[in-house]
């Protein structure tokens, strides 16, 4: 794998840093689609049978199967501005079809209501990649957790009250 045991830096052939950068291509198209609402698109970056975490954010935030990781997010954020990013990839490549990787996040989400609300935060994605018969790696487990959020406007209470979903 790029990584060893203790974190260190590790031999590394062609076919790792392939891989390696196939992921990085998921995760770009994971925030590019859903900053561009393109739900179809950005279903097809995770496996049929993928998870998604998002239960620091919201109680009902844990999810399995592609179909409803994407019903999930496309409820809590179409009629947002959102911009996401993704950097610094911690990513290792644990078998022959399989990776794990942390990402750095950042996300701002505009609710466009009146009175405004907005949350910005940051955090990590701690995901797990799996190769499937056609050879692209998708995302099989996604876990968001956010040590920094910041909420600004209307009443975070009644926002919540109101359906707020956060990814």
């Amino acid at each position: 794998g790029a990584l060893g045991p203790t974190g260190e830096l590790g031999e590394m052939n062609a076919a790792e840093l392939i891989e390696i950068e196939a992921i990085k291509q998921v995760k770009a198209r994971y925030v590019r689609c859903m900053d561009e609402k393109r739900w179809d698109d950005w279903g097809q970056v995770f496996t049929e049978d993928a998870t998604l975490d998002t239960r620091e954010d919201a109680k009902d935030g844990f999810h399995e199967g592609r179909e409803r990781i994407q019903a999930f997010v496309c409820a809590a954020v179409s009629d947002l501005i959102t911009v996401h990013h993704g950097h610094m990839p911690e990513i290792e490549i644990t078998g022959a079809r399989s990776a794990r990787g942390v990402w750095s996040m950042e996300d701002y989400l505009d609710f466009e209501s009146d009175p405004p609300f907005t949350i910005h935060g940051r955090g990590h994605y701690r995901e797990e990649h799996e190769k499937g018969d056609d050879r692209a790696s998708r995302i099989k487990s996604l876990k968001l957790t956010r040590p920094w959020v910041k909420h600004e406007g209307a009443s975070v209470q009644s926002a919540y009250e109101s359906g707020l979903h956060v990814t």
